[in-house]
């Protein structure tokens, strides 16, 4: 089948209500026939559900649904992204470990390298994600993991996804791809050779700015371990969350063909303007790894980032001057949203790690929505004025 198909069909077992759609299963545990039956539940001699900081079913039947749509084997769902980001690497990690990042990541995700890791002498070495060249002298004997944002937040920059499997394979590294900003809709990283696939749930899978969540998938080998750590650490999927979760991936092809085909309108009409010097979107021809996107992405994806003549003042005089466009640090919406990066997602990166992770103060990321595109097309245009 289809994954459009999947993302619909793929449900729970009916209860004997017979409803047509997943209900809720709001509850923290769940009931044995007896002392047998519990103890093999809990030696896991049966597949069910015990308590719900280990499984639910509507926490599974979202989890099922991104294994298939990433063609992934198994996976694990998180309270948030970042949760997910955090679980994913430490399950691996021990004290004196190394990693090979790519500079250009979620601000978040940069200070758990920079702030926290180093704590339990884990420590990244960044590569500039335009020179991929540069990654493999980075690599040393006690290196476990290249992890990799592809396309980039906020900056939307390309890396070749068959270049680092072969080097990670080459290394015996695992490879860890953050695939948010893309969706399973429109590249499938462990196709490339990476190991684990991390989404924040939170942006496009969800759609519409309602839940918190995220989800790590991959072979089964390598997620039972994330599974037995995140179960004994307790950061949780919500039950609600995921029924929301699994509810919009019936319509993330179409909401993502859609955001496609919008920002790509919007991209053309940016880099047409005379008030932008700069703009970044994978499927312009323009766009530095624009062969590399086409290769690897069925569709560029909604996520711009541009930067106005006059740099920081002028972006921030656009901002604000937005009224349709809402002002957020969030993406993925059906609504538009317009971030200033440098002072809000990556605000706690200094002026020297702006620079290699290739942002400027004057960036701005447009995370297009499902406005008509002559709305969004007219109030960009307003804004400039």
């Amino acid at each position: 089948m289809k994954k459009e198909t999947l993302a619909i069909r793929n449900q729970t077992e009916r209860t004997q209500y017979l409803e047509h759609s997943t209900p809720l299963f709001l509850t923290s545990s769940f009931v044995f026939e007896d002392t047998e039956d519990m103890r093999a539940s809990f030696a896991e001699e049966k597949d069910r559900n015990i308590y719900s900081r280990f499984s639910n079913p509507n926490v599974s039947e979202f989890i099922e649904k991104m294994v298939l749509l990433e063609n992934a084997e198994d996976g694990v769902g998180f309270a948030t992204g970042m949760a997910a980001v955090y679980n994913t690497l430490v399950t691996f990690l021990n004290s004196g470990d190394h990693i090979v990042s790519a500079s250009s990541v979620f601000g978040s995700t940069h200070t758990l390298f920079t702030k926290y890791l180093p704590k339990w002498n884990i420590e990244t070495t960044y590569f500039n994600i335009s020179e991929p060249e540069s990654i493999e002298a980075k690599i040393q004997s006690n290196t476990k993991i290249l992890f990799v944002e592809t396309p980039t937040n906020p900056g939307v920059e390309i890396i070749d996804l068959d270049f680092l499997g072969d080097l990670a394979k080459k290394h015996n590294l695992l490879l860890i791809v953050d695939n948010t900003l893309a969706t399973p809709i429109i590249q499938n990283p462990i196709d490339f050779g990476a190991h684990l696939v991390i989404h924040s749930a939170t942006k496009l899978i969800d759609g519409q700015g309602r839940a918190l969540g995220g989800v790590t998938v991959g072979s089964k080998e390598l997620i039972r371990e994330i599974y037995l750590f995140s179960r004994n650490t307790g950061p949780s999927l919500a039950p609600f969350n995921a029924w929301i979760f699994s509810k919009s991936l019936e319509t993330l092809s179409i909401r993502v063909e859609k955001h496609s085909e919008n920002a790509l309108k919007v991209a053309q009409f940016l880099e047409s303007h005379p008030a932008v010097s700069n703009v970044k979107y994978p499927f312009l021809p323009s766009h530095p790894q624009y062969q590399i996107a086409k290769k690897q992405m069925k569709l560029g994806g909604n996520i711009i980032a541009f930067e106005l003549n006059g740099g920081k003042d002028a972006g921030k005089k656009f901002i604000d001057s937005i009224k349709l466009f809402s002002i957020s640090a969030n993406l993925g919406d059906t609504r538009t949203i317009v971030t200033h990066p440098a002072t809000s997602t990556h605000s706690k990166l200094n002026t020297t790690e702006l620079a290699e992770a290739n942002l400027t103060e004057g960036l701005i990321r447009i995370s297009v929505g499902l406005e008509h595109i002559d709305d969004i097309i007219t109030e960009l245009n307003t804004s400039f004025l």
